[in-house]
């Protein structure tokens, strides 16, 4: 049973430590410490999950003695505990994006092959059934070869604003949002970005003292010929409905895909909250038969196929058997990571630029 610690355990990084907790309870992982700069943030995750908290992720490393590590820092902070960990020989989960830049990738990737260890990004949106079907469909040839898409992926503004605004302008639509789809339409198609051009505007975050992009708009071509269209925001109204509205459509020869996985067919209103509308998809809370939570939801599930790859490896199974399976790996991260620096190449040129 592999023994796991996570860095940064804040909002998402939550979902890190329930899905966790969750699989040591059935006996095929243990969460043995945390760590988080923020004081308040670790103390409280500490005695909720009854687990030892450490400020400093390089002491905990060396004080811990654990085979794995999830990262769920925010985007730009990925690169430097990936790498100390995989010179300790540990197996690593890293949130998207895997890193702001495509050097960084490399080294990243460079470092876990030097020292055989699993690299895995969490690209949830792999695990969404409704994707998963998608891909089916799309790689049995029900609509033929994919000729053009379009993807949209926005987020309230209280994300950039309210939640994250001291690393935002570190960051921006593209890193937030849109490396979860650039990652999935080339999962779904089986091929990788070529060219780009993209542009965007910096209004409304900016007159609020986040220096970033409101919003972003990108065409990117695929190695295959596929065109797919790529709306990206983090500025929808606060009384929008859902914290995320996103969804997508392909177009192929012999048919066509749309999914809207923003509204999945819920919708409440109360008094206190307004108008919302539930992604039970993503993540769902009920309680098993001796009243223990349970959570589920392939927000939960993308975590825990790292649990599921460290048991694959420990039955004799290598890296790169995994590559072949639904789990986003390094490889994976950097294509996806490629896509989105030319996106912002592109925004800084306003010319069309090779991935």
């Amino acid at each position: 049973m592999k023994k796991i610690a996570v860095i940064g355990v804040g909002r998402f990084g939550t979902n890190l430590l329930n899905t966790f907790s969750q699989l040591s309870r059935q006996g095929r992982c243990q969460l043995v410490a945390i760590c988080d700069i923020n004081p308040e943030t670790l103390k409280r995750q500490s005695e909720k999950y009854g687990v030892r908290g450490y400020l400093d992720y390089r002491e905990m490393l060396q004080k811990e003695k654990v085979d794995a590590v999830a990262i769920a820092t925010p985007d730009p902070f990925h690169r430097e505990p990936v790498l100390y960990a995989a010179g300790l020989g540990k197996h690593i989960f890293v949130e998207k994006p895997m890193d702001t830049t495509v050097e960084g990738c490399l080294e990243m990737i460079q470092a876990c092959e030097n020292n055989r260890v699993l690299l895995q990004v969490d690209f949830h949106k792999r695990f969404d059934p409704y994707h998963r079907e998608i891909a089916r469909n799309v790689r049995e040839g029900k609509i033929g070869r994919v000729e053009y898409g379009y993807v949209h992926m926005e987020d309230r503004i209280e994300v950039p604003w309210k939640w994250f605004p001291g690393w935002a302008p570190r960051s921006s639509p593209v890193w937030f949002l849109g490396i979860h789809f650039f990652d999935l339409i080339r999962w779904i198609i089986g091929s990788d970005g070529k060219r780009v051009y993209a542009t965007g505007k910096k209004w409304k975050l900016k007159s609020l003292g986040i220096d970033t992009y409101d919003a972003v708009s990108a065409m990117v071509e695929f190695q295959n010929g596929a065109a797919v269209t790529f709306d990206l925001s983090w500025i929808l109204p606060e009384k929008f409905e859902a914290i995320v509205n996103q969804g997508l459509r392909l177009v192929g020869e012999n048919g066509m895909i749309e999914c809207d996985t923003q509204d999945r067919g819920t919708r409440v209103c109360f008094e206190k909250e307004g108008v919302m509308t539930y992604n039970l998809g993503f993540l769902s809370e009920g309680r098993n038969k001796f009243g223990q939570i349970e959570y589920s939801g392939y927000g939960i599930e993308s975590i825990a196929d790292f649990v599921y790859n460290l048991e694959y490896l420990d039955k004799g199974g290598s890296v790169a058997e995994l590559a072949n399976t639904i789990s986003g790996l390094g490889r994976d991260g950097l294509e996806a990571t490629k896509i989105a620096v030319a996106v912002h190449r592109s925004l800084e040129t306003g010319q069309l630029q090779e991935v």
